[in-house]
C-alpha cells in the first residue's frame, strides 16, 4: 500500500517508491507485523474461549476503529517529525461540545456536528500555528492542549455525562450496518483517503520531506509552516470526528472518554514502523499496528488478565518496536555500504 523512505532531502517519487533500502526495511516491518498478527490470532483462538467467534471478530474491528480513525492523521503527524498528545482529551472535549450544542443550545444535529468538526480543525490548526510560528516543540504545545481540553470538558460538565437525544443517524453511527460496526466502515474509508493523500498528493510528499529534513524541504520551496499547521488541523478534525462517534456510541458527551487514547495511537503508529524521528512511515503499517494492539487488548480481556497489565504490554510494545526499527535501519545502512 503506502510506503515511504526516510530521506535527508525532499523525496522524489522514485526514491520513495522504488526498491531502495529503506523501502525494503518498511516492507520487512509490515510483513513481520502481519505474520505476528496472524500468529497472535491463531494462539488466542486456541487459548482464549470465544475469541474466534464471529461476534468477537466484529467487536475487535469496532474497537480498532476507535484508534484507527485518529491514527491515520497521527501517522502523518509523526512522519512530519511531530507528536500530538492532545488526541484523547480532544475527543472527550468535542463529544461534550456536540452534546451541549445538541442539547442545551437545541441546534439541529447536522449543524452541531458541522460546528464540532470545524471547531476541532481550528483548535488543531491553532496548535500547529503556535508550533510553526514560535518554534515551540509540538510535545509542549499538545501537552498543554491535553490538559486544557480535558479540564474544560470536566469543568463544563462537572465530570458528569451530558445526554444526547437519540435519533436514527446517531444510532447508526454508534451501532452497526448489518453485522459491521459503522465506526469500522468509517475507519476503512478514512484509511483509503489518507493513503491517497500521503502517496498521490503534493501535500503528502511534503509531509515526508519535512519529516526527513525540514531545512532541506524549506530550501526546495516547501512551506514548512503551512505543512505543520495543516497536519495538526487534520489531526484536530480527526479527533473531533471521533468525538462525534464516541457521543453516538455512548448517547452522551463524556469528559472521561478516550482516556489514554493518544498513547494507543502512538503505540499503533510506532509498532507499524513509522519512525519517531520523522520522514519514514506507512499507513498500512499503522493499520496492522492498530489491529495488533487491539487484538492483544481483546485477548487479554477474554483471558481475564488484569486490565493494568494491558498498559504494561502497550509500553513494552512501543519500546520493542522502536528497538526493532533501529536495528532494521542499522542493518539497512550497513547493507547499503
Amino acid at each position: 500500500m503506502v510506503s515511504a523512505v526516510q530521506t535527508q532531502s525532499p523525496p522524489s517519487r522514485r526514491s520513495r517508491f522504488s526498491g531502495g533500502v529503506h523501502l525494503s526495511t518498511q516492507q520487512l516491518n509490515e510483513a513481520g507485523l502481519a505474520a505476528a498478527l496472524i500468529l497472535l490470532i491463531i494462539v488466542l483462538s486456541f487459548t482464549a474461549e470465544n475469541f474466534a467467534t464471529t461476534a468477537n471478530m466484529w467487536a475487535i474491528l469496532g474497537d480498532a476503529a476507535l484508534v484507527g480513525i485518529v491514527a491515520w492523521a497521527g501517522t502523518l503527524v509523526i512522519v512530519a517529525g511531530e507528536i500530538d498528545l492532545s488526541v484523547g482529551s480532544a475527543v472527550a472535549f468535542w463529544s461534550v461540545i456536540l452534546a451541549e450544542l445538541d442539547g442545551r443550545w437545541s441546534l439541529p444535529l447536522w449543524l452541531a456536528i458541522v460546528l464540532t468538526l470545524v471547531g476541532g480543525m481550528l483548535v488543531g490548526a491553532l496548535g500547529g500555528w503556535v508550533r510553526a510560528r514560535f518554534g515551540v516543540p509540538s510535545f509542549i504545545v499538545t501537552l498543554g492542549l491535553y490538559s486544557a481540553l480535558r479540564g474544560l470538558a470536566q469543568f463544563m460538565t462537572n465530570s458528569l455525562p451530558v445526554p444526547i437525544e437519540t435519533n436514527s443517524f446517531l444510532d447508526t453511527l454508534g451501532g452497526k450496518i448489518g453485522q459491521v460496526p459503522t465506526a469500522a466502515i468509517l475507519m476503512l474509508v478514512l484509511f483509503v483517503i489518507f493513503a491517497f493523500i500521503s502517496r498521490r498528493t503534493t501535500f503528502g510528499r511534503s509531509v515526508f520531506a519535512v519529516g526527513g529534513n525540514a531545512r532541506a524541504a524549506m530550501l526546495t520551496g516547501i512551506n514548512v509552516s503551512r505543512v505543520r499547521i495543516l497536519i495538526f488541523a487534520v489531526s484536530g478534525l480527526s479527533a473531533a470526528l471521533l468525538g462525534v462517534v464516541f457521543a453516538a456510541r455512548l448517547a452522551s458527551g463524556s469528559s472521561s472518554a478516550a482516556v489514554g487514547l493518544e498513547f494507543s495511537v502512538i503505540a499503533a503508529v510506532v509498532v507499524g514502523g513509522t519512525s519517531l524521528s520523522g520522514g519514514r512511515g506507512s499507513l498500512l503499517g499503522t493499520l496492522l499496528g492498530v489491529l495488533f494492539i487491539t487484538v492483544i487488548g481483546n485477548g487479554l480481556v477474554i483471558l481475564g488478565v488484569n486490565s493494568y497489565v494491558q498498559d504494561v504490554v502497550r509500553g513494552g510494545l512501543i519500546v520493542g518496536a522502536v528497538l526493532i526499527n533501529m536495528l532494521l535501519l542499522r542493518r539497512g545502512g550497513a547493507e547499503s555500504r
